[in-house]
Order: structure tokens, then sequence, then C-alpha cells
């Protein structure tokens, strides 16, 4: 079931918004804990995903290219523009119903924008493999008990972007042998699923708190693995 994982991520959400409105204090510390046990999770998936590569020289070009298409268009910096930029907007509103679709803006875009829903709703489509989407979906069932638990109801309602999106891109992932050559949509799978996963390593590092890399600016990197496969079998 390609939307399998997709189905999986909501339903994590919805629960953890339940269960967050029944806990409504979570102590710093139980919250320090258990992310740095995502945290490490993240990390092992992604070095499984990366050591799939056939050919580290395609990933690395791939990664370098696509970072610096990432920095020349601040990827990053437009899609943190986007949610701020929402979340005033209804900040605005005074209406009773404001409290309602912060909770669903704030979530909806925390759990939407990211490398985990690109990456791993990709690699449903493409490989029938749910395993990052499920991952995320851990992490955002505890993400939603904790923002419920301070934004309320409202963060239920974000399942629904959640699994239209992760669910639209695994779909259309599934087409792609159509316009690709089964020899070079084997290569582009592995090299797409290593570059992955070395994006997934990052997300991991940043979940860990030991550095700060814009990786939302390396995304385009997996749009590269293709180009460059491409540019390899001219050439």
């Amino acid at each position: 079931m390609v939307l399998l994982g997709a189905v999986v991520n909501g339903a994590c959400i919805f629960i953890g918004t339940l269960l967050g409105l029944i806990f409504t204090k979570i102590p710093e510390r139980f919250k320090e804990t258990v992310m740095s046990g995502i945290g490490l999770a993240v990390l092992l998936i992604g070095l499984q995903m990366g050591f799939k590569t056939d050919n580290i020289v395609i990933v690395l070009i791939s990664l370098l290219t696509g970072a610096v298409i990432g920095e020349a268009i601040h990827l990053e910096a437009k899609l943190e523009f986007i949610g701020r930029w929402v979340e005033r907007t209804f900040a605005a509103d005074k209406n009773a119903s404001t409290g309602l679709a912060q909770g669903f803006i704030t979530a909806s875009l925390i759990f939407v924008i990211g490398a985990l829903s690109v990456v791993g709703a990709l690699d449903s489509g493409l490989r029938n493999d749910h395993e990052v989407l499920i991952t995320k979906a851990v992490i955002d069932g505890f993400v939603a008990l904790v923002l419920t638990s301070t934004l309320g109801i409202g963060v239920i309602f974000s399942v629904i972007p959640v699994v239209l999106y992760e669910g639209s891109i695994a779909l259309f992932a599934t087409q792609i042998n159509r316009w690709v050559p089964p020899h070079m949509l084997d290569l582009f799978i592995t090299e797409m699923t290593a570059t992955g996963g070395l994006l997934i390593v990052a997300i991991g590092l940043n979940l860990l708190k030991l550095t700060k890399i814009r990786v939302a600016n390396l995304l385009p990197s997996l749009v590269m693995v293709g180009v460059v496969l491409y540019i390899a079998e001219k050439f």
C-alpha cells in the first residue's frame, strides 16, 4: 500500500493530539530526553540509507549542486517566510476561531515543511518502503502532543494537509517509471535513497542540537540525482 506511510503519519498526529488534550503539562526534561532518543533513531535510519549508494560521486555531485541551487534561491528562508506570514495573518484575526486556526496552521507548517516529508514520501512511492515516514510519524506524534498542550484542538486538523501532501508525492513517485527507463530508474532509486539518507542524517544532527544545517536548502539535491544520472547516461 503506497499510502501506508502517509496514513500512519496522519494517525500518529491524531493520537498525539488526543494525548495532548489529556497531558497539558509535560516536564521539559521529558521533552529533551525523548527528542534526543528520536534524534539518534533518525541518525541511524539516515546512515542505513546513505550506505546503500553504489556511486558516492553521484551522491556528492548531487549534494553539491543541490546545495548551490538551494542557497541561491534561499529555499529555507522562503519556506520560513511563508510560515511566518501565515502565522501573522491568523494572529491578526481577532475572531473566536483564531486559536483553532493558529493551532491548525502552526502544526501543518511544522509537519509538512521539511526534508523528511519529501524523502519519506518518495521512498514510499518508489520503493514501497515506509520506514522514513513511520519514523516521521513517531516524531510528529510527540510534537503534536506538545503543541496541543499549548495551542489546543486545532492541531488535529493538520492531519488533512499532511496526508494529502505526502500521499500526493508518493502517488506521483509511482508514475516515474512511465518516463524513466527501468535500468535508469533502479539507479535513480538507489542514489536518491542514499542522498536522501544524508539529508536525514542532517536532520538527526539538528534534532540532537549538535549543529544547525539548513536542510531545506539541500532538498534540490534529490532532483539533481536524476539530472546527474541523465548527463552521465548521455555522455
